[in-house]
């Protein structure tokens, strides 16, 4: 029987039930990727006692599919494409493009919105737990993970609730460890896995890192 989560913090909290190494190590920090990732991430952060923060990363979707993932762009200037799907579909470099610097100018204005003046956390020796709600394509996965491998790490985990079980497994080759609490035969539609898999919203992603800073003595957030 599939596992079926109630939403995203009830994801969170089963995922870090697999994760219970690394509690209460400063060394530790997990990262979430706006928007649908902050809730689980959060949870995990919570329940392992470790700092928390967000990763921004966008997912390049298809022209009139945009919910299929052809790529991600990261901060740094990071690009994963998914060349595979794109010869299959014959996506042209000019829309791969444009659709590129659409979402960069997005990828910004979320960095703007959710981190202000706050700077990236240091993440050169650490362990870096990197959170998703789910992974279907793994574009955006890839290019986090490229992201904070830029910073030197000494350890990399792609983590989430839910995700596709050929994904989960090539994720472990560019990261650490790859994990995933529940791998679905057949999986498909994210959905199938929360009751309740509503838009996360920005003022919902600054009411939950207000809430972290303000409730979390291990959260590299400024108190």
């Amino acid at each position: 029987m599939k596992p079926r989560f109630h939403d995203r913090y009830d994801a969170g909290r089963m995922l870090a039930s697999l994760l219970d190494r690394f509690a209460h190590d400063p060394r530790v920090i997990v990262l979430a990727l706006p928007r649908g990732g902050v809730p689980v991430a959060l949870e995990v952060a919570r329940a392992l006692d470790v700092p928390f923060d967000i990763l921004t990363v966008r997912k390049l979707g298809v022209p009139g599919q945009e919910e299929l993932a052809m790529g991600a762009v990261a901060s740094g200037g990071v690009r994963v494409l998914d060349d595979g799907l794109i010869r299959e579909l014959h996506v042209n470099e000019q829309a791969i493009e444009a659709i590129t610097q659409r979402e960069r100018q997005e990828l910004a204005r979320r960095e703007r919105v959710y981190r202000g003046d706050r700077p990236f956390p240091d993440l050169q020796g650490r362990a870096v737990i990197i959170v998703d709600d789910a992974l279907a394509t793994g574009s955006t996965m890839r290019a986090a993970i490229l992201a904070v491998r830029r910073a030197n790490p000494a350890w990399i985990v792609a983590a989430s609730p839910v995700g596709s079980r050929a994904v989960c497994a090539s994720l472990g080759s560019i990261a650490d460890e790859a994990i995933c609490y529940s791998t679905p035969v057949g999986f498909q539609a994210v959905s199938e896995s929360y009751d309740d898999f509503g838009q996360t919203t920005d003022a919902e992603i600054l009411a939950l890192l207000a809430d972290a800073s303000a409730s979390s003595p291990a959260s590299d957030l400024p108190r």
